[in-house]
């Protein structure tokens, strides 16, 4: 066992033995900094040496699936990372990766790893102009994609390496050729820990996606304290439902549960269906899950006592959870989710880890590892009550990005005055929780007042006719803006002024006078790939007008 592997252990070994006990891991928790680090080779391919407990377990909509141990994952990825080699990819060459939930992803990141190239992971409901751009900015050398997506890179210009998973495509390598492969594979020299590991294009919510980029120790290590706040420990069975080629994806379905040395569990599905999916949990013996707010607002509306065996830990993350949401998974599940806050370019910052009070609304504590503080709106010193989340670089966590890819000014920006500043506004209370407010370009005023859509949000979701909501402020010429409020109703609810009538109602006994909604308008949110919301779209949609909206004003 090398010295870097001795080192990531102590470290996990010390949070899972404080697994519960959040003061003695915050304060006793000191990150492993290691010269050289390969998580693939000094982690994974340790904790894989003779081992046959399931790594990866996959089940398809129509009942097939795939199981494959930590061994024959190990064999596998050296297989790829062996036929990879052959054809050409280097030492920090750039890998664009775009496969669904299946073993070949796991394989390929590995495999990766192993050869020390650059991953720049990327969904599969990418279009053309969006691989061009991932192509040219990211310097892509080779590509590995699912055979049926081959036509999208028809107009992507490059000299890359085209590799494809399934089926024969003209013109494209062959994936399974790795299949002969050699088992054994020999590394061709260290790998520094700050070397670069993976570039993420962020969601791009309000302007072009932004390249982050981590190193063979921000996120492989890092996500120890994801491992953390999920409650993970050996031979658990973690679902987590995210997109390939997101940044939670390899959060919680790659990392973290591989850090504890549990099974990845997987349910591929076209739409979603809760029941299906709850059928699916039992089966596995699902015991720790993760899923974005969307997915938990879905899975509310069904039957929840139909999952008979309720996960022991259960968290959420993308976007803040409502409490309404929160509370009826308890009632149902005797379980509480335990919401936490990240970025792309971080692992999760903070959170409610396990056996902790949990505070209504709260999003946690800083998570082990992370010394966070509120810049004040105005003069931007540490210390306030209510201010811009931001990590303190004096004690730089190691599960913070290098910066963003090719863009000094904005890495600059973003780490100015000895802070990572995550652009997102939280409060702390006097007992070190923190809540969350909303983006700082989200939260705006309404005669005076500041107004945070989430809390808006949350309140309307009390309420058993919304689905979601989305609020976004509108001109108003007296009082400079009003909030508005985008809403997807819920099942059994029609859109119309007699359910816009009772929702307004809701707003007046539900929310202070300057919080109320004063205009709503029904029908679906637009959202990025990754499933958050593009209020970006919605604010230009309310300064357009739409004859669409009702207001307030006319039901009184």
């Amino acid at each position: 066992m090398t010295t870097a592997t001795e080192l990531f252990r102590s470290a996990r070994d010390f949070l899972l033995e404080h697994r519960e006990d959040y003061t003695a891991a915050y304060e006793g928790f000191a990150w492993p900094r290691p010269e050289h680090f390969n998580w693939a080779l000094d982690w994974f391919d340790v904790i894989a040496d003779g081992n046959e407990r399931t790594a990866l377990h996959i089940v398809e909509e129509d009942g097939s699936e795939v199981r494959v141990t930590f061994a024959e994952m190990s064999a596998h990825s050296n297989r790829v990372a062996n036929r990879l080699r052959e054809l050409g990819v280097r030492a920090e060459d750039r890998i664009l990766v775009m496969l669904g939930n299946q073993a070949e992803l796991w394989e390929t990141a590995l495999a990766a790893m192993k050869l020390r190239a650059v991953v720049i992971p990327a969904t599969p409901l990418l279009g053309p102009a969006d691989l061009r751009d991932r192509v040219d900015r990211g310097r892509v050398r080779h590509v590995v994609v699912r055979a049926e997506d081959t036509g999208k890179f028809a107009d992507v210009p490059g000299d890359y390496t085209r590799i494809a998973v399934g089926a024969a495509a003209a013109g494209w390598l062959p994936y399974e050729d790795a299949r002969t492969a050699s088992d054994t594979f020999t590394p061709d020299g260290p790998t520094g820990a700050d070397d670069p590991l993976m570039l993420y294009f962020t969601s791009g919510t309000t302007a072009r996606p932004k390249l982050v980029e981590h190193t063979h120790a921000s996120y492989p290590i890092g996500h120890l304290a994801t491992m953390y706040w999920i409650g993970l420990k050996p031979g658990d069975v973690h679902l987590n439902i995210s997109s390939p080629g997101w940044a939670k994806h390899a959060w919680s379905n790659l990392f973290a549960p591989w850090n504890a040395e549990a099974t990845v569990f997987l349910h591929n599905y076209t739409r979603f269906d809760a029941a299906r999916l709850m059928a699916e949990m039992d089966r596995a013996g699902v015991t720790t899950f993760c899923a974005p707010p969307t997915v938990w607002r879905m899975l509310i509306q069904a039957d929840l006592t139909q999952l008979a065996t309720p996960p022991r830990e259960v968290v959420a993350a993308g976007e803040p959870l409502n409490p309404e949401v929160i509370e009826q998974v308890r009632r149902a599940w005797g379980v509480t989710i335990r919401d936490g806050f990240g970025q792309t370019e971080t692992a999760v910052q903070v959170s409610n880890s396990p056996g902790q009070v949990l505070k209504t609304g709260s999003m946690g504590r800083p998570s082990p590892g992370y010394r966070v503080e509120l810049l004040d709106p105005v003069t931007g010193a540490p210390g306030a009550d209510e201010g811009e989340i931001a990590l303190d670089l004096s004690d730089r966590p190691v599960g913070l990005m290098t910066g963003y890819h090719g863009d000094a000014d904005r890495t600059a920006e973003a780490m100015a005055g000895g802070y990572y500043r995550t652009g997102d506004i939280g409060a702390r209370d006097a007992d070190g929780y923190l809540t969350y407010v909303g983006r700082a370009d989200d939260v705006f005023k309404a005669s005076d007042y500041k107004i945070s859509p989430f809390e808006l949000e949350s309140a309307l979701l009390e309420h058993e006719a919304v689905a979601e909501a989305a609020v976004v402020p509108a001109p108003d010429e007296l009082r400079l803006a009003v909030p508005k409020a985008y809403v997807v109703l819920a099942a059994g609810w029609e859109p119309g002024p007699d359910t816009a009538k009772v929702l307004f109602e809701h707003s007046r006994e539900v929310l202070a006078p300057y919080k109320r909604i004063r205009r709503l308008e029904f029908g679906d949110l637009p959202k990025t790939v990754s499933g958050k919301i593009r209020r970006i779209e919605l604010r230009e949609a309310t300064a357009a007008g739409s004859e669409d909206e009702y207001r307030e004003e006319d039901f009184r």
